[in-house]
């Protein structure tokens, strides 16, 4: 099909004008009132009133019109379910301010003129363009045509043509008027630059909340599946020959098993909206003894050694150095199995420090039953609190160091919501 053509078989172009009519009809009662209140107010002479009716009240008053919130909202609907085009990909919400709204002023107005126009359009042109088109036959009476501007002089012939004409130069108005609109549109109703902005922010904050979501279950709800799983193929191991060792296996998968659902628990809580039931508190490092009871049940020989002075750390830090704690303990489970692992947490020079080393082979070498998300969430952690981290291969072993400062201004960053 020709690209001339394409355009008058898109429903855009028609939904497009449906709208531009739509536009032209709401523009009606402004020139009525004008027509009623400009001649008994007699402001001016004849020539001043037709002034005023036709022009400047019609944009004053649609103007006004379009400042009204709900006229914004009303006129983005429209706009989007019949202009298509950039506006279909935006929801226009209430304006934010006086600049959106002088914007839904200007939409408005413009709406309602350009509107007008191709009504009139619309309606003079198609039986003009059938009056020429019947030229040929019509004979004797031009009294018609003459009005719209034919002369009596001009062959019958050129009328098929000059109807034909009318109709397309009518297309391409209607087709470039609701381009127009369509381009300018996401403009004058889509958000403004600081509305923009808060968005932007609204939606970072969102995400920040949903990765720290994310990270608490990994490390929570992850390390209690990790040394279920350990202590849950010991148990079966050893069930018949050392039916002590099983049963306390079986015990510690319980505990762990609670824990991991008090966790679970806590980020529900976290997602309730109605606040009707207060989440719990989250561990910290004096609930270290117990998260390394569990790793020891579950096989693994881990020597730990914790200073005293951590206990007087700032909450904050207490509970992201429980967690990272937590994902090291967990990352050795999965990737390396039941191997010897060193825990040294210590204060010192106003910064906690966690070194945890572990040796790289293991009976569970080679596996990786893990997401690859672990260390990007002690990561996070660590740049949230202002932190240094390494991580990687170091002489045969994998080692882990944090460095966490516990001074007052080291937590300043950390969101409320954490606690």
């Amino acid at each position: 099909m020709s690209p001339l053509l394409r355009p008058l078989v898109d429903r855009t172009t028609w939904r497009r004008w449906s709208y531009l009519v739509v536009g032209g009809a709401l523009l009606m009662p402004y020139w009525f009132l004008g027509m009623g209140v400009v001649p008994a107010l007699r402001l001016g002479p004849p020539i001043v009133q037709g002034v005023l009716i036709a022009f400047v009240l019609p944009f004053a008053g649609t103007f006004v019109t379009g400042l009204v919130p709900a006229v914004r909202l009303l006129e983005g609907a429209a706009a989007r379910e019949l202009l298509a085009g950039p506006m279909a990909g935006l929801t226009v919400g209430r304006p934010g301010g006086w600049e959106s709204r002088l914007r839904s002023g200007v939409w408005f107005c413009l709406h309602l003129h350009v509107g007008v126009i191709v009504s009139g359009l619309s309606l003079a042109v198609p039986p003009f363009a059938v009056a020429l088109s019947l030229m040929p036959v019509i004979g004797g009476d031009h009294a018609l045509l003459t009005t719209w501007g034919w002369r009596a002089d001009w062959p019958a012939w050129l009328g098929p043509a000059a109807g034909l004409l009318a109709l397309a130069a009518l297309c391409a108005v209607i087709v470039a008027a609701g381009a127009l609109l369509a381009r300018l549109a996401p403009r004058l109703l889509g958000p403004s630059a600081a509305e923009r902005l808060a968005a932007v922010q609204a939606r970072a904050r969102r995400l920040a909340e949903r990765n720290r979501l994310a990270r608490e279950l990994h490390d929570s709800v992850g390390h209690a599946l990790s040394v279920v799983t350990l202590q849950a193929g010991a148990a079966r191991r050893v069930l018949d020959a050392d039916p002590a060792f099983a049963r306390e296996a079986l015990g510690a998968i319980e505990e762990s098993a609670r824990a991991a659902l008090e966790d679970l628990d806590h980020v529900l809580g976290l997602l309730r909206e109605d606040g009707s039931r207060g989440a719990a508190p989250q561990p910290t490092l004096d609930d270290l003894d117990r998260l390394l009871e569990q790793t020891r049940l579950a096989g693994v020989k881990l020597d730990a050694a914790v200073d005293a002075d951590v206990a007087h750390v700032p909450a904050a830090v207490s509970r992201e150095a429980y967690r990272i704690v937590q994902e090291g303990l967990t990352n050795a489970l999965r990737h390396a199995g039941k191997v010897p692992v060193r825990l040294r947490v210590t204060l010192r020079d106003e910064h906690l420090e966690v070194l945890m080393t572990n040796p790289l082979g293991g009976p569970a070498s080679g596996r990786d039953h893990g997401g690859g998300r672990g260390l990007d969430g002690v990561r996070e952690r660590v740049t949230v609190l202002r932190g240094r981290m390494s991580a990687g291969p170091d002489d045969g072993r994998w080692c882990l160091r944090v460095r966490l400062p516990v001074g007052a201004g080291a937590v300043s960053g950390l969101p409320e919501a954490a606690s």
